[in-house]
């Protein structure tokens, strides 16, 4: 898909089509009035004829409109005008746009970014729509070999403003987000395969594969054999009953000055999860591919940070292997050492993520990291606690919590952060080893970011468990490629200066 920007007049502009906004009770919006009296009324007439209501998702085509020079007009429900921000604009672009999939347009512009949408400017409207445009026309199909399922013809699509002063503006917003929906694909593919292609091995060749592609990158693979002599107890011990050798996968993008303190992504790659001894039930246990969207998402960043070069240094860490059952596997009751030196009694075998992180964790300190954030499809609790639209923060750092929050809000990738206190690491002691892997059920999310933070003294940490957004269950099933936005404003800012 290639992204533009572009000002001028929206009666002169030639396009396949153009995409202007109805407001709720018939209300033409700034772009729709002035088509509408190039074309002699006919879009009024036909607004106040209740073809479009503006109700939010409404659309409707017009073709073939005299004194225009576009060959259509795809009206679109915007909802309230005085509540149209960014979300609203969003998502009336997103069924625009999915309008437009079932058809054979291949070229489009949308003069949406030329409303007034609150809390917005020409960057974000630009980069808002190339992510709009990803959700909305995103497919995974390379599996498929019957039925109708095909890609969009749409392959060009512009951002229209009202004043060549803001065309740079919106020329960095759509540069910055097609980075980032580069970066989305990968981390939705990578999420979308099934466990029997994307393994440890699999997501370790890809890793190879970025090195050799992005000039800036350099990967290592760490094996079994090297985190035996490092101590790697926590891992070790969860892929322990799998055929499918762990890896530790360490992804270095180098943008930033020699020296430079460079910040930790650790992402959760478990490729699939059974629970091991403390088996999951059946039921939505294939949605269990999905536990290494975490991993998937450091992948996508790194990537995104990549095409978009920034001047920064970023680590990348992920720790990947299967959690099976089996002769070999980890029983509820067994201790290990972890890498930290701190044993750990294994109560549930299903807590299988933060005994893979904690090793991450600890080896991220020899990168000297300024910052390191987690990120992790850590508990079920988290989607209990939050649901599906927002990620769990957890911070020991309040400066970061802040950073975070902020850029999730920019990005329209929400976040809501969730207390770290010693009443609840308390609930973590063991009778027989430094601590257990588990606490009650109570407060679970709270007690697994708790446990983490064990291994996180000195450092400036943040985790964000994921389990709620990285990917949809139902008819939508699949991953959504969160929280590369949000990652990816916290980075930006910082090349930015912010920080």
């Amino acid at each position: 898909m290639e992204f533009f920007a572009t000002s001028g007049s929206p009666e002169k502009a030639r396009s396949s089509c153009a995409i202007a906004g109805v407001f709720q009770d018939g209300r033409l919006s700034s772009v729709a009035k002035r088509l509408d009296k190039a074309s002699g009324g006919v879009i009024g007439r036909t607004v106040r004829r209740g073809d479009i209501a503006g109700k939010p998702g409404d659309v409707l085509l017009l073709t073939n409109l005299d004194g225009l020079k576009t060959q259509r007009v795809l009206l679109v429900g915007c909802g309230p005008q005085k509540s149209f921000g960014a979300r609203q604009y969003r998502k009336a672009l997103e069924a625009a746009l999915g309008a437009i999939a079932r058809t054979s347009i291949r070229d489009a512009v949308s003069y949406l970014s030329c409303e007034s949408v609150s809390g917005t400017d020409s960057y974000y409207l630009a980069r808002y729509g190339v992510e709009a445009a990803h959700e909305a026309l995103y497919r995974f199909l390379e599996l498929k070999t019957e039925g109708d399922d095909r890609p969009p013809a749409l392959g060009k699509l512009g951002f229209a403003v009202n004043a060549r002063e803001a065309l740079a503006d919106a020329e960095r917003g759509v540069a910055h987000g097609a980075a980032i929906v580069i970066g989305m694909e990968l981390t939705r593919r990578l999420g979308n395969l099934p466990p029997n292609i994307c393994t440890p091995a699999y997501l370790a060749d890809r890793a190879r594969q970025l090195a050799r592609e992005e000039k800036k990158i350099a990967t290592r693979i760490v094996d079994e054999a090297a985190m035996k002599k490092l101590g790697m107890g926590g891992l070790l011990a969860v892929t322990s009953a799998s055929d499918q050798p762990a890896k530790l996968i360490v992804i270095e993008y180098r943008g930033g000055a020699n020296g430079t303190a460079p910040v930790a992504l650790v992402g959760k790659g478990v490729t699939f999860d059974t629970g091991g001894i403390s088996i999951k039930p059946a039921a939505a246990m294939d949605e269990m591919k999905f536990d290494m969207c975490g991993a998937a998402s450091v992948f996508g960043t790194l990537l995104a940070l990549a095409r978009l070069e920034l001047p920064l240094n970023v680590v990348g860490i992920v720790p990947t292997c299967e959690n099976m059952p089996g002769g070999t596997a980890t029983r509820p009751g067994d201790i290990v050492r972890t890498m930290s030196g701190r044993t750990v009694e294994i109560l549930n075998t299903d807590a299988e993520g933060r005994m893979i992180l904690c090793d991450a964790l600890t080896y991220a300190r020899r990168f000297n990291p300024e910052t390191v954030i987690d990120i992790a499809t850590l508990t079920g609790a988290c989607v209990i606690a939050l649901g599906t639209h927002i990620t769990g923060l957890m911070s020991n750092d309040e400066t970061l919590a802040g950073e975070l929050l902020e850029a999730g809000g920019n990005a329209d990738d929400r976040a809501w952060r969730l207390p770290l206190g010693e009443e609840y690491a308390e609930q973590l002691k063991s009778n027989f080893a430094d601590l257990a892997n588990v606490a009650g059920r109570e407060g679970g999310a709270i007690t697994a970011a708790c446990f983490l933070a064990k291994f996180t003294d000195g450092l400036r940490w943040a985790h964000l468990d994921v389990a709620g957004t990285a990917y949809r269950s139902g008819k939508q099933k699949g991953a959504t490629g969160r929280p590369v936005p949000l990652l990816m404003e916290f980075l930006i800012q910082r090349a930015n200066g912010a920080r």
